[in-house]
């Protein structure tokens, strides 16, 4: 798909999208080289070249970046709670470090994936495109670091680096960490419950798309200028009733659907509680329910992915009901998709 072989850097290429993202490029014959933190043996049995740090290390960015052609930005801290500084570092300083490194290492193409929560001012969203302005109030800290990340990215676009900000909305499918094994963990607990009236429509990402729009991205990146310096929404351009949708996925799973609801002033004001008293109390991990959450849930949120269709010319080659198949399948075969604990929607992020 990209004309020529360049060494490719993944930043996060460990995780969900960011290791799809890594085999995707080795199946099109790129050499790559994955940055994050932790190690990832199953990564170098593929051949990659692991790098291991942290965002916020300059110098072991620039490490990574030296010799690539190409990089993918994927790696952030994405969650939807959490105190502001624990965002702003590896959100915004460490794709401030990454921009630098490919400055200073003469990396021409930078691909950042960003996210739809940048334009997420807790109302309905319904067929939002790239003219939709950042909110004033930003919906959580990881929407607000991650905006100002974009902000960069975009900011950087010139003849010596060219950049792209993509915003794939809700990315879920086989090997999915977040998303779909937190929704299955919080159904056998039961405590999954409809937020609202049951009636909003989202749009999602298949994973294998939302690589499709990476790579075509990068490609845009190469000769067609007025690409450089902006945001694309990607998605599988089929909004779906959410909870629908959950209960298709619990279906997949074997489990019954979400019968309980609560209404959603009532779930945003206890959200909103609850995350009071859990950042009062200092309390680990995430709380059950916050006030994003539950905006998030009862809310409806999808986005025209014309731009993208025109200028990238991406084309979910994945529809919906074939991604729900290729992911009951692998449920059945794995049986680990319900292995993963957390905090209900932990990665729910729009």
């Amino acid at each position: 798909m990209i004309p020529v072989r360049p060494d490719v850097l993944v930043t996060g290429g460990g995780g969900f999208l960011g290791g799809a993202l890594v085999r995707g490029l080795l199946a099109r014959g790129h050499r790559v080289r994955s940055f994050a933190r932790g190690a990832y043996p199953e990564l170098e049995a593929l051949g990659v070249e692991v790098v291991r740090g942290d965002l916020a290390d300059a110098a072991a960015v620039r490490r990574a970046c030296a010799g690539c052609e190409l990089v993918f930005h994927n790696a952030a801290r994405a969650a939807v709670w959490g105190r502001y500084d624990a965002f702003y570092g590896p959100n915004v300083l460490g794709t401030r470090n990454v921009l630098q490194a490919c400055r200073d290492e003469g990396v021409p193409r930078l691909v950042f994936t960003s996210t739809a929560s940048v334009v997420f001012g807790r109302a309905d969203i319904r067929g939002g495109d790239e003219s939709l302005p950042y909110p004033r109030h930003q919906a959580s800290p990881y929407a607000a670091t991650k905006a100002e990340a974009e902000r960069l990215v975009l900011a950087a676009d010139d003849p010596r680096l060219r950049t792209i900000a993509l915003r794939p909305h809700l990315i879920w499918g086989p090997g999915d960490t977040q998303i779909v094994p937190r929704i299955i963990a919080q159904a056998r607990a039961g405590r999954v419950v409809r937020v609202g009236d049951g009636t909003n429509v989202v749009d999602t990402t298949y994973v294998d798309n939302a690589v499709d729009a990476h790579l075509l991205a990068a490609r845009a990146l190469l000769g067609h200028a007025r690409a450089g310096g902006r945001p694309f929404f990607i998605s599988n351009g089929e909004p779906a009733n959410l909870w629908m949708l959950i209960d298709r996925i619990l279906l997949e799973a074997g489990l019954p659907p979400v019968r309980r609801s609560v209404p959603a002033p009532l779930a945003v004001a206890l959200g909103a509680a609850i995350g009071s008293a859990h950042e009062w109390l200092h309390r680990p991990g995430e709380p059950r329910l916050t006030r994003f959450l539950a905006e998030e849930l009862s809310t409806s949120h999808w986005f025209d992915i014309g731009a993208a269709r025109r200028e990238l010319g991406f084309q979910p080659a994945v529809t919906l009901e074939e991604g729900l198949r290729r992911l009951g399948a692998w449920m059945r075969d794995a049986g680990g998709a319900g292995q993963a604990g957390g905090a209900p929607g932990a990665g729910l992020t729009p």
